[in-house]
């Protein structure tokens, strides 16, 4: 059984519902966008988010699973492919999971529109259900993904990232949206207000953990989800980079920066990078800290009761440093 199988079966029922509930909270009356709503939802991705939504809800009291279970699961479906769709945008991504991205096909105006209606739906979701906890939760979360990205746009200009702003960034940017999961989940089934932040702490952590894995793949071979050496050719700083330009010296960092800034790369210039990044222990580094947030992840975790939905949440946590892509 593949690992995304096996901590899915305790919830196969409720993400066959999610699914038709999820096609339906993107409906319009535009036809235009219905037709891209459909392309959207025929090429989903693995649906984490509301996974987690549902794990978490099922292990704090399955008995008040329910409707509001479902909403809290489409809102934060809704606001990352939101999100989604705007990235590609701002990053000019032609692609999303080996298909062509929104943007690639209906171009830039449409898409940023497309991406404006899915994050209005997903709050119009919460305030005509009443839901203001759940409203709350999600608010705070693209507040936070919206100062992530800027603050990371902000620093990657003048290249002087260290790892405590590297970590900030990620937080905001990455680690908001699983730990607001978690959150929503423990919210829609009325989760305490130290339930909801206990579990908040471990959907943050393991984000964290989730986000080091991906800087990572930059340094992998190809057999993963994307190609080798992406984040460097875009000029993006992950953390086994980071981690190197920070420990260097000036004359080693100057020569690392210089090859970094190049607008074109080549193979061998990418190749060179990886190598010596790996060779000055960032990728060790990296590798450290994301075992380090997996166990902090797996300790908060085991605060709660033993379950078989507890019991799936850890197998998520092992997934999301053992996946391919």
């Amino acid at each position: 059984m593949k690992a995304v199988e096996k901590f899915k079966k305790p919830i196969l029922i409720e993400m066959e519902e999610f699914e038709k509930r999820f096609r339906l909270s993107m409906k319009s009356h535009v036809a235009l966008l219905n037709r891209i709503t459909y392309y959207i939802v025929n090429r989903k991705g693995k649906q984490m988010r509301p996974m987690f939504v549902f794990l978490v809800a099922k292990m704090f009291d399955k008995n008040k699973f329910g409707d509001k279970c479902y909403r809290a699961a489409s809102v934060i479906e809704l606001i990352h492919t939101a999100t989604l769709v705007h990235d590609d945008v701002v990053d000019e991504s032609y692609f999303r999971r080996g298909f062509f991205s929104i943007n690639s096909i209906w171009k830039n105006k449409i898409a940023v529109l497309v991406g404006d209606y899915l994050l209005s739906k997903g709050l119009l979701l919460c305030i005509e259900n009443n839901d203001f906890d759940l409203l709350k939760i999600i608010s705070t979360a693209v507040k936070e993904m919206s100062e992530g990205e800027l603050l990371q746009i902000e620093k990657a200009k003048k290249l002087d990232i260290n790892v405590d702003t590297y970590f900030k960034i990620i937080k905001k940017k990455t680690a908001s949206l699983i730990s607001s999961c978690c959150a929503l989940g423990a919210s829609s089934v009325n989760a305490t207000k130290d339930e909801i932040r206990l579990i908040s702490e471990f959907g943050e952590l393991i984000g964290i953990a989730f986000q080091i894995k991906d800087d990572l793949f930059d340094y992998g071979n190809n057999n993963i989800g994307k190609p080798v050496g992406i984040d460097i050719k875009e000029k993006k700083m992950t953390l086994p980079l980071i981690h190197v330009i920070n420990t260097i010296s000036k004359k080693d960092k100057k020569w690392l920066i210089k090859i970094f800034r190049k607008n074109y790369k080549t193979k061998n210039s990418i190749n060179s990078i990886i190598s010596y990044v790996a060779e000055k222990g960032g990728v060790e580094y990296a590798k450290n800290q994301m075992f380090l947030y997996q166990k902090k992840a797996l300790e908060k975790l085991k605060k709660f009761p033993e379950n078989q939905f507890r019991f799936a949440l850890e197998e998520m946590v092992e997934f999301v440093i053992s996946r391919k892509k």
